[in-house]
C-alpha cells in the first residue's frame, strides 16, 4: 500500500524506535506499535514528491527529483549523502535491494571515498563494528563483564544483537580482523543463519528477518588481507572511488579538485601512491574557510605520505604557479 518494500518500511519503523517515537512489540514477524510521540513525528515528517521506479525512467536512469539527480539521503549523524550510480540504480537503493535478497556486499577502495557514508545512508538500523588486528571473538559475539554486585553477567556483542533484532551489521575494515575471529561470523552468513555462543552455555542464536552483513575493505591499508574464505562470503564486491564531480558540486576549491584528479590519474598509472579522496577535499574546504586557501594547500602537501610528498608538492606548486611547502609553524610573533 505504501509503495515501498517491507525492508524499507521496517527500516523506517526501526528509526522511529531508536528515536523513541514508536515501540517494537514483536520480532517474528517484526511488529511495531505507536506511542504518544508517533503523531508528532508524523507531523514533522517531510515527504518528498513520489519518485518513479528507475525502470520507468527514460533510459533506465536512477530515480531522481524532477528527472535530475537522486534525492540526497540524511545519515544518522545528520549529514547528507548524495547517491551515486550502481547498476543503473542509486547506490542506496541497490544496497537495499541486495539486503532484501540476502546478498552480502563488500565495498572496497581507499579510505575516505565514502564507503561508510553509503552504508549508513542505506541502512538506518545499522550496527557498526570497527575492525582491527585486536578485534576478538568476544567483541563480535559477546563476553562476561563484572556487575555492580561483584558477580559476572554475559553481555551480547554486536553480531548477536544484529541477529536477534534483524538489523544490518557493518564490519568496517573487515580485512584487518584475524581470519580466526571472522570464522565465528561465517555460520550466520550462510544458509544456517545461526551461530553458537559457546561462552554462554552453548546458546544458539538464529538471525531474525532483516539480519544482514555488509563489509568495508581498504586494500592499501597495511595489514588488510582479503582471504579467500572472506571473499567467498560476499557475492557482490563493489569498488568505491572518490566522486570528484560531487566534490566540484559541493563548491570545493576548483584548483584543489583538479589537483586531486591529477593525482588520482597518476596513482592509477603507478606514478604515485597517494591521492586526496573526497574526505580530504571536504577537509580542505573547511580549512580554507577558516585559515585561507594558502594554508589549505600547504596542509594538502603536509598530509601526503613522505614517499609521495615531493611529487605532490611539485604538482601543487605547478597548479598554483608558486612554491608550496607543508604547513608548519613560523617565527615567533
Amino acid at each position: 500500500m505504501l509503495g515501498h518494500s517491507g525492508g524499507a518500511v521496517g527500516n523506517a519503523c526501526e528509526t522511529l524506535v531508536t528515536r523513541g517515537e514508536a515501540e517494537r512489540v514483536g520480532s517474528k514477524p517484526r511488529m511495531y506499535r505507536a506511542t504518544g510521540l508517533t503523531a508528532g513525528a508524523a507531523q514533522r515528517a517531510v515527504t518528498p514528491p513520489p519518485v518513479p521506479h528507475p525502470a520507468t525512467q527514460p533510459g533506465g536512469g536512477a530515480a531522481s527529483a524532477g528527472g535530475g539527480k537522486p534525492y540526497a539521503v540524511t545519515r544518522p549523524n545528520g549529514q547528507r549523502y548524495h547517491p551515486r550510480a550502481l547498476a543503473n540504480l542509486p547506490d542506496v537503493e541497490a544496497l537495499q535491494r541486495l539486503r532484501e535478497a540476502s546478498v552480502p556486499v563488500l565495498l572496497y577502495g581507499p579510505p575516505g571515498t565514502g564507503k561508510t557514508s553509503l552504508i549508513e545512508a542505506a541502512f538506518p538500523d545499522l550496527i557498526t563494528v570497527a575492525g582491527d588486528g585486536d578485534t576478538t571473538v568476544g567483541d563480535l559475539i559477546g563476553e562476561y563483564i563484572q556487575d555492580e554486585k561483584g558477580g559476572y553477567r554475559f553481555v551480547y556483542g554486536p553480531l548477536v544483537t544484529a541477529m536477534q533484532e534483524g538489523r544490518a551489521l557493518l564490519l568496517d575494515d573487515a580485512t584487518l580482523i584475524s581470519p580466526k575471529v571472522l570464522a565465528a561470523l561465517y555460520p550466520a552468513m550462510d544458509g544456517r543463519r545461526q551461530i553458537q555462543v559457546k561462552a554462554h552455555q552453548g546458546e544458539t542464536i538464529t538471525g531474525a528477518e532483516g539480519f544482514y552483513v555488509i563489509a568495508g575493505h581498504n586494500p592499501g591499508v597495511h595489514g588488510a588481507v582479503l582471504t579467500e574464505a572472506l571473499a567467498s562470503r560476499f557475492s557482490v564486491q563493489v569498488q568505491v572511488g572518490s566522486d570528484y564531480d560531487l566534490a566540484a558540486a559541493l563548491k570545493i576549491n576548483t584548483t584543489a579538485v583538479r589537483i586531486a584528479r591529477h593525482l588520482a590519474t597518476s596513482q592509477q598509472a603507478g606514478e604515485v601512491g597517494w591521492a586526496p579522496q573526497l574526505r580530504e577535499l571536504i577537509a580542505f574546504q573547511k580549512i580554507a574557510d577558516v585559515l585561507g586557501a594558502d594554508a589549505a594547500f600547504a596542509n594538502l602537501v603536509g598530509i601526503a605520505p613522505l614517499e609521495d610528498r615531493d611529487t605532490v608538492t611539485e604538482i601543487v606548486t605547478k597548479a598554483l604557479g608558486r612554491p608550496v611547502t607543508a604547513l608548519a609553524l613560523g617565527r615567533q610573533l
